[in-house]
């Protein structure tokens, strides 16, 4: 029989069935799921038999189940049909599995908030209190409290007393010329600053003038030689330092100028705080103005027959020839100064002079000799004189004697000579705030210094022992003979060529030296306050002397 036919004859009976009901459906899906299960092994074996292909459809179905059935009873033979009821179907979704897995959690944590306390107490207390007395009735008058008639008799009997004094005191001069000074008194004398340039200082340049401006914070010094060189050619500097800068470097000039000859002199203008003139060994004078160092020059007189030709300016007095070696203006006149010589005569002279001056060779410009008065000479050469801020009359002359002289211009003779060592005295200056007060730069000069200046005189004075250089300071109200205090600028034998008070901060005076340094001292209060009638003593040494 076919596989055909005899599917035909198993669901015969089936198709004659009548409809089960959709629980019975259920139940016997469950019988039939659990025959199924137990005869699975019988049922593989049956499947794995190599059937031909049944139609779709109904019959198909049929053919299955009974295939099943068959499966469990036994080979050959067709099993009943059971109904089994199966469980619900569940498939878990994956896609959510993994976007759970994927989940991220994230935070954000601000910085920490900091905070602070701060607790702040004022206390403001203030009392006042007033204090009236009682009230007086009007028709009351307080009582006397003083015997009148003797307070009167009193009065009357010091009245003339009282008077007397009271004129005593307008005509005093106890208290004239005092000031207050609210400055930290200075006891001693110090050194404030030591400054130099080392390129001219190893050239072995000397300190030859220095001079401060008109406002008092700048310093200036001019480099030369004053000893046996050739002053011709010889490069100098003339440098200047702002004390009042921040980070003032002492070895570093605030402007460095640089002249093709030695600089003898040197002097600020007394307005123009920038403006500075020098003479050069080369004859010529020229004006600088240090606030434009890339082109300082202002003026210059250059060299021409009219010029100087040397470094020793030679003014004439009728037929005689002299060197000069100094000059100093009046503070009173401005046409008035004293001139200082090589012969040791200091010469008071005028600008005003109308007496015409003998040359030898003829001059583009007329010539006038200035000279009116002569004076008792020094022993040497005169190197320095200073006028009198205090008085018109009086000048301090120096010289290589190692002599002071006082001299008033109403006559010859000096009004005091101190004598203060047989070292060179090069400079000599007043105190600008002390009457009775000057100071002196001594030190031996080195052989070629007067050798230089005029061979001639040389053999008049011959070297002596090398002393170390210092600064004097004299108070002729203290002692007329012996400094009051004396510095020591230089320890090894070096003379000091120059020095100046400053007008303006007047408790620093500046000096220069050989060794090309300018130091520069802060003065005791004793030199910076006036004593008591100082200004009198001095008018009444210049008059006693000219009786």
């Amino acid at each position: 029989m076919s596989w055909r036919s005899l599917t035909n004859l198993k669901t015969a009976p089936v198709a004659s069935r009548p409809q089960s009901s959709a629980l019975e459906a259920r139940g016997r899906r469950s019988r039939w799921s659990a025959t199924a299960r137990e005869g699975g092994a019988v049922a593989m074996a049956t499947r794995a038999q190599p059937w031909p292909l049944c139609s779709a459809g109904s019959a198909g179905a049929v053919a299955l189940a009974t295939s099943g059935a068959a499966s469990a009873e036994g080979l050959g033979r067709p099993g009943p049909l059971r109904d089994e009821t199966l469980g619900v179907a569940s498939v878990p979704s994956q896609w959510r599995g993994v976007q759970g897995i994927r989940g991220e959690t994230k935070s954000c944590q601000t910085a920490s908030i900091a905070t602070a306390e701060a607790c702040v107490q004022t206390q403001k207390h203030a009392d006042a209190e007033v204090q009236t007395e009682a009230p007086v009735p009007a028709g009351v008058l307080p009582g006397s409290q003083h015997d009148s008639p003797r307070l009167a008799a009193f009065l009357r009997r010091v009245e003339a007393m009282v008077i007397r004094e009271l004129s005593k005191n307008w005509h005093s001069h106890a208290f004239d010329g005092f000031e207050v000074n609210w400055t930290e008194q200075q006891q001693t004398v110090t050194c404030l600053h030591t400054l130099g340039y080392p390129p001219a200082q190893g050239q072995g340049l000397h300190v030859t003038s220095v001079s401060w401006n008109t406002t008092g914070s700048v310093v200036a010094c001019a480099y030369g030689r004053l000893d046996d060189g050739d002053w011709s050619t010889l490069r100098s500097f003339v440098c200047a330092w702002n004390l009042d800068r921040r980070g003032l470097n002492p070895r570093q000039p605030s402007v460095v100028v640089e002249v093709p000859s030695a600089v003898m002199s040197l002097a600020f203008h007394p307005t123009q705080p920038s403006h500075i003139a020098g003479g050069l060994y080369s004859g010529e004078v020229l004006v600088w103005d240090m606030s434009r160092p890339e082109d300082p020059v202002l003026w210059r007189t250059g060299l021409t027959d009219d010029t100087h030709t040397d470094p020793v300016y030679q003014p004439h007095r009728g037929e005689t020839e002299v060197g000069a070696t100094a000059v100093a203006f009046s503070s009173f006149d401005p046409s008035l100064f004293v001139l200082g010589t090589e012969g040791g005569f200091p010469l008071k002279c005028s600008l005003a002079a109308e007496e015409a001056a003998l040359t030898r060779t003829p001059a583009s410009v007329p010539l006038r000799a200035p000279a009116q008065f002569t004076f008792s000479p020094h022993g040497g050469p005169v190197y320095s004189v200073s006028c009198s801020p205090f008085h018109r009359n009086l000048f301090l002359s120096a010289g290589t004697d190692g002599h002071v002289h006082l001299y008033s211009l109403l006559q010859a003779q000096p009004l005091t000579s101190l004598q203060l060592s047989h070292k060179y005295l090069f400079a000599v200056r007043w105190s600008p705030v002390r009457p009775l007060v000057f100071a002196a730069a001594s030190g031996q000069g080195a052989q070629g210094t007067l050798k230089r200046l005029r061979p001639l005189l040389w053999a008049s004075y011959p070297p002596i022992s090398l002393l170390e250089g210092d600064v004097q300071l004299f108070d002729l109200q203290k002692s007329s003979q012996k400094p009051t205090v004396l510095i020591k600028q230089t320890q090894d034998e070096s003379p000091v060529y120059c020095l100046e008070f400053n007008r303006q901060q007047t408790q620093l005076l500046a000096a220069g030296d050989a060794k090309g340094t300018v130091k520069v001292w802060q003065l005791s209060t004793e030199f910076t306050e006036q004593g008591p009638r100082e200004t009198e003593d001095l008018d009444q040494l210049a008059a006693e002397v000219a009786i």
